[in-house]
């Protein structure tokens, strides 16, 4: 059992307190950003001019974040415990995400004003994965795929197996191979370990949940491409996490969680510890750098998508975690995770946290490369 002085924020052991992050501390990680989410849940809200081309709005920072919280909604719905919190707040964004955008209606609305524009569809893709589904969307995103102009757009190979994997999940025919578009990537082409940077790193990390549905199919990662995530990812979180790049250390820590065969929990403990301690006095994960205070006028926007992120890798994680402990309990004794309610899995969270020095003005250490990427 964990002391209350070993204990870090978010109920995480601190270091040398835990062999490794049990899966019911994972889960209460992300219940606790899940939360931060849904008390923000406003701020998803569209304008409503969006869909007007002359009124200005920013797609990037009004539709975007919409679709990322559609997406890891359905993420952490799938992989949560059912019936549980967070499967009950991921249901809850989930429905937020598609009224806000029409029931489909206004991805229409924006897939008609940009034809050969390929994020109304990416966006789509999620909810139709899960049923929610819109009739003239889909008859209009069927004439649109089948034309040469849809088939010949200019893509970074990330984005291109995206789009091949949009189709899939939208129920039309793929335009394109997958493991065509896969070996064309920066991942699919195994490069040298010491390539890795931040753009690299969101690219890689959008592969992986490409292929695998966003940690649902594991097994699609190629053995080559497995193996060689296995050898490099602790290196690359290491890295992300010294230059405090939260973000992309959440996506890694995703990734680890999609593989076939996860790194061994003690590897990837102290990165869980820091996250966990890299939050603000509000519970928000930055993206990059110390947290914001709540009051800062970018808290919201250098926060929303990191914080969403360490939720969805916390419960990819602890559903992998458990999992296992189902599968190999005899074999790996130290995979074992505690299934005791809450109040009998040791010490209460210390909700303690450190020094946050960002203020307004200061943004010094936000993740600037993942506006370009698709969720």
């Amino acid at each position: 059992m964990t002391s209350p002085a070993a204990a870090a924020p978010g109920g995480l052991a601190a270091a040398g307190a835990e062999p490794h992050t049990p899966a019911g501390q994972l889960e209460q990680l992300a219940a606790d950003c899940l939360r931060w989410v849904q008390d923000h849940a406003d701020r998803f809200r569209l304008p409503q001019e969006v869909t007007d081309p002359t009124a200005g709005a920013e797609l990037n920072w009004t539709v975007k974040p919409l679709g990322e919280l559609g997406q890891l909604a359905v993420a952490i719905r799938r992989a949560a415990p059912e019936n549980g919190e967070l499967h009950t707040i991921a249901n809850q964004l989930l429905a937020l995400s598609w009224d806000e955008l029409g029931r489909g209606k206004l991805l229409l609305d924006l897939f008609v004003g940009e034809p050969h524009a390929t994020y109304p569809l990416e966006i789509y893709a999620a909810f139709a994965g899960e049923g929610l589904r819109h009739g003239e969307f889909e008859a209009l995103a069927r004439d649109l795929c089948a034309t040469r102009a849809w088939r010949a757009t200019e893509q970074e190979p990330q984005r291109r197996l995206g789009i091949v994997n949009a189709e899939r999940r939208a129920g039309l025919t793929p335009h394109g191979d997958r493991d065509a578009a896969l070996r064309r990537t920066w991942l699919g082409g195994l490069p040298e370990p010491w390539a890795f940077e931040q753009r690299a790193g969101y690219d890689l990390t959008h592969v992986v949940f490409h292929l695998t549905d966003w940690g649902v199919r594991p097994e699609q990662i190629p053995a080559d491409i497995a193996g060689y995530l296995r050898t490099w990812l602790p290196a690359w979180l290491d890295t992300c996490l010294d230059a405090g790049q939260w973000d992309l250390g959440c996506e890694l820590l995703a990734v680890d969680a999609s593989l076939p065969e996860p790194l061994d929990p003690h590897l990837t403990a102290p990165a869980w510890r820091r996250l966990a301690a890299a939050r603000g006095p509000d519970g928000a994960l930055p993206e990059g750098g110390p947290a914001l205070l709540p009051e800062h006028p970018d808290a919201f926007r250098l926060s929303y998508h990191s914080t969403l992120a360490c939720a969805f890798a916390a419960t990819l994680a602890a559903a992998r975690l458990r999992a296992d402990d189902t599968l190999d309990e005899p074999q790996a004794p130290h995979r074992h995770a505690p299934t005791d309610p809450p109040e009998h899995r040791g010490a209460p969270p210390d909700t303690t946290r450190p020094q946050h020095r960002a203020r307004p003005g200061d943004t010094h250490g936000a993740t600037g490369g993942r506006r370009e990427e698709q969720a």
